[in-house]
């Protein structure tokens, strides 16, 4: 699209420097003769007796002259005068374009100059400016963006690293418990050996994290489609959630018709729904019900999923689908992640040709998928 956007106006710019100098030649061409044509007009009507009465043979000479140039070699005179004026428009024309080219050199220079403001051209490439300066705010952006998700990832880190000490100091401590104390009843021995496992799964979950953190940099989507049922995808995933919702008395709907097809990628569109419905069930009450809606029109599937769970404020629905941020700015590593799962679930819809959106109000979440029945053409 911004390839086209580019063409567009380097075309514009092109049929606008050769319409004005077309128009300039043309009007050039026609009024040369013409201004002849009336000179000479001008000069056959005038009075030369008094040029006669100062100097006869002056007269004569002058009359020669006119009678040679508006008579048999006004022809010859039309000619040069025009090709020298054609040469003299087409040095300005080369003039202008290498002025425009200098100013667009300057001007390209500019877009990462954090001490321009904003780029200025002269009113012929007013598109252009207007491009460029469009250009170097998605540049700034882009590079706050970045600076803010490695700060986030660094943060992160140092959080995760921190809080890999308190499940480990756990299992420790009541391994070194049991072992030294092989007497204790059977009731309290079943009691610490759970925690012990709990904690141990809670490490595992952290460790599971860093190598996400570490793999999120080098991913390299390659989507393999095929035609998928989404009621059955969507089927196997709530299935895998079971024990998760069974625990905290949540249910998940599903409301989608049997015959609802897409052509995609197995694999990541179920990453993708997986992460988008954890995130779902993570930040939604006890005793809810999480709700998924399917539906096709026009050749366009949606799929919403909601929960009801506290209202992620306004400045924030947009965040949360950047990689490392996480909503809870309080560290609760029990319900939040690395802060990847919506980032990786963005960039797989996407790839789809899709695009996925949230919207909060109280305290219902949404999170709005919408991909393509055929998101590329198949044979």
């Amino acid at each position: 699209m911004k390839l086209n956007n580019n063409n567009a106006i380097e075309n514009k710019l092109f049929h606008k420097i050769l319409k004005n100098f077309t128009i300039k030649i043309i009007i050039y061409i026609v009024t040369v003769p013409l201004i002849i044509f009336i000179i000479s007009e001008i000069i056959s009507r005038m009075d030369f007796n008094w040029l006669y009465r100062l100097n006869s043979n002056l007269y004569y000479t002058c009359i020669n002259i006119f009678d040679m140039l508006f008579s048999g070699y006004i022809f010859l005179l039309i000619p040069v005068i025009w090709i020298i004026g054609i040469i003299v428009f087409f040095r300005k024309m080369l003039k202008k374009i290498f002025s425009y080219i200098s100013e667009l050199s300057k001007a390209t220079n500019q877009i990462l100059d954090k001490d321009v403001s904003y780029i200025q051209l002269p009113p012929e490439l007013e598109e252009i400016a207007i491009h460029l300066n469009q250009l170097k705010q998605e540049s700034e952006k882009n590079e706050r963006l970045a600076k803010e998700s490695e700060q986030r990832k660094n943060d992160l880190i140092v959080y995760l690293a921190h809080d890999l000490k308190t499940p480990l100091t756990s299992v420790i401590g009541y391994l070194e418990l049991l072992k030294e104390s092989p007497d204790l009843p059977l009731e309290q021995r079943v009691k610490y050996t759970n925690i012990t496992l709990d904690k141990a799964y809670r490490l595992e979950e952290l460790m599971n994290e860093f190598f996400e953190i570490a793999r999120f940099n080098d991913i390299n989507i390659v989507l393999m489609k095929q035609n998928l049922n989404l009621k059955f995808l969507l089927q196997q995933l709530i299935d895998e959630f079971y024990p998760l919702t069974n625990e905290q008395n949540k249910n998940i709907e599903i409301h989608c018709n049997d015959t609802i097809m897409c052509y995609a990628d197995p694999d990541k569109l179920s990453r993708a729904l997986n992460n988008v419905i954890k995130n779902a069930i993570s930040y939604s009450f006890e005793n809810t019900s999480i709700d998924i809606d399917v539906s096709n029109e026009n050749g366009l599937i949606s799929i919403s999923i909601t929960n009801h769970g506290y209202t992620i404020p306004k400045d924030k629905l947009d965040s949360i689908f950047e990689k490392f941020y996480r909503l809870d700015d309080s560290r609760n590593t029990n319900k939040g992640g690395a802060g990847l799962g919506l980032a990786i679930a963005k960039e797989i819809i996407t790839l789809h040709n899709g695009t996925i959106t949230a919207e909060s109000f109280n305290d219902i979440t949404t999170f709005m998928i919408t991909i393509p029945e055929n998101s590329f053409n198949h044979p």
